[in-house]
């Protein structure tokens, strides 16, 4: 009797994870930790930034748990994986900022429940850290593009420097769509 070849799962990575316009001419993107105060900060400057620029901006958000000091936050990055390969990794990642104190285990199950997440296997994936290489691989691009500390952001890919404020994030989001602009009329006329 032939042996039966188990199916193999696709990932869906938190880098092709994205909230905003699926056009827009700019990509923000935020390394954070889910237990930081500062990104939790930071991310209702974000959810600020989306309202803002709901047309020209996308937002991705990439995983960078500083472990030693929040030892919670690696699990709660593969628990907004895991929420994302059903489509819920806003809201769990929004769950899980506006309850940074609490992000036991148990807990990430119930947050999963509540935003509507139906893996019968949430609580297991997250035991067997089914989605540690994606959280594991976030860091690590985090680290080779300079990242130290969280929240750190890029402007599409270009670090912004200062703490990130409404204004100084704004600043940097213009001039990126006034380049995107530059280049769309140069496209243009060269046609």
């Amino acid at each position: 009797m032939p042996m039966k070849q188990k199916e193999v799962q696709i990932i869906i990575e938190p880098k092709d994870m994205y909230v905003g316009s699926d056009t827009a001419s700019v990509t923000l993107t935020m390394f954070g930790d889910y237990e930081s105060d500062e990104c939790a900060a930071a991310n209702e400057v974000v959810k600020a930034l989306l309202k803002k620029y709901p047309e020209q901006l996308r937002l991705n958000f990439r995983h960078f748990p500083l472990t030693r000091i929040h030892q919670r936050a690696m699990k709660a990055g593969e628990a907004a994986v895991a929420a994302g390969q059903e489509g819920k990794f806003w809201p769990m990642h929004n769950m899980m900022f506006d309850n940074r104190r609490n992000l036991g285990t148990i807990t990430l199950k119930s947050y999963a429940k509540e935003i509507g997440v139906t893996n019968k296997h949430f609580l297991e994936e997250l035991m067997n850290s089914t989605y540690g290489w994606q959280v594991r691989g976030d860091l690590s691009t985090g680290l080779e593009r300079g990242v130290r500390d969280v929240p750190t952001f890029f402007v599409n890919d270009v670090l912004v420097t200062g703490k990130p404020t409404l204004l100084n994030l704004s600043t940097a989001i213009d001039k990126a769509i006034l380049t995107a602009k530059k280049s769309s009329r140069k496209k243009t006329l060269a046609k």
